[in-house]
């Protein structure tokens, strides 16, 4: 059977459409316990949260080289029949496209607010994370280093690692984020939380009783940020001084995923 890849460009136009969420649904993704760094795995968790909220299917294969199996080049992705399927944007357009949405009670502003706040998510908090893991030196030398290379031996495990760290500090060069001190940095992702915390003021979720694809980006972001061990907690104190951001994050995580093992923020 040929193999469809699935991007953001395909809109209503995904070839099966109509065909049911299969029961073998599988995410690809790097080993957590070894491998796994902390922007990845606040994607591979957003994409998790997103098919718990929809109520679908999935299960988790760790791969050593997930990266390079992903369409995209980015993790996760998903093997969903005969598609393939990487990171959240498109996945929350392919599950659409079944008939199957967080977002059918929001009107064409609230849909829009939803995709400003979830690219202000992307833009600060992925790109902080992505700052701390690849371009601050301690944290690369203690963990990055260590766990991306991990699964390849030497000299393997020290080319890809240097390989990645030029890709990622090239596009934050380009984004201008290298132009950045660490507590400059520190002072985007405080600028983002409180935008963040503004908007979800008192509500249960972003926009009322019924979590969205937002909900899920930002738990996942505000869950691994506050559970994965760094050289530094700056990070996670950062993301501390907003309550509300972190009882949003339980709420799901307690909603979604108390059937699994969990950690405690």
């Amino acid at each position: 059977m040929p193999v469809i890849v699935v991007d953001s460009e395909l809109g209503d136009s995904v070839v099966g459409a109509n065909e049911p969420w299969p029961d073998d649904v599988k995410i690809y993704q790097p080993f957590e316990t070894e491998q796994i760094l902390l922007p990845d795995n606040a994607s591979c968790l957003s994409v998790q949260a997103f098919l718990r909220m929809c109520n679908l299917k999935y299960e988790i294969v760790q791969k050593r080289n997930a990266e390079d199996m992903s369409p995209s080049g980015r993790v996760p992705f998903i093997k969903c029949g005969a598609f393939l399927i990487s990171e959240l944007e498109p996945l929350t357009s392919f599950v659409s496209n079944k008939g199957i949405t967080l977002t059918g009670d929001l009107d064409s502003v609230q849909k829009s607010d939803m995709r400003a706040y979830m690219s202000l998510i992307n833009t600060v908090l992925a790109n902080a994370e992505n700052y701390i893991t690849w371009a601050d030196k301690e944290t690369f030398c203690q963990v990055t280093q260590v766990r991306y290379g991990s699964v390849h031996p030497f000299p393997l495990s020290w080319f890809l690692t240097r390989q990645k760290r030029q890709r990622v500090l090239k596009r934050l060069n380009a984004l201008s984020w290298l132009d950045k001190s660490i507590e400059e940095v520190y002072e985007e992702v405080d600028n983002c939380c409180t935008a963040l915390s503004e908007r979800l003021d008192v509500n249960k979720y972003f926009f009322g009783d019924k979590p969205t694809e937002l909900d899920a980006m930002m738990f996942a972001h505000i869950f691994t940020i506050l559970t994965t061990p760094l050289p530094s907690n700056q990070f996670a104190a950062t993301i501390r001084c907003y309550p509300k951001l972190v009882e949003h994050c339980q709420r799901i995580e307690k909603e979604y995923f108390s059937g699994n093992e969990s950690n405690n923020l």
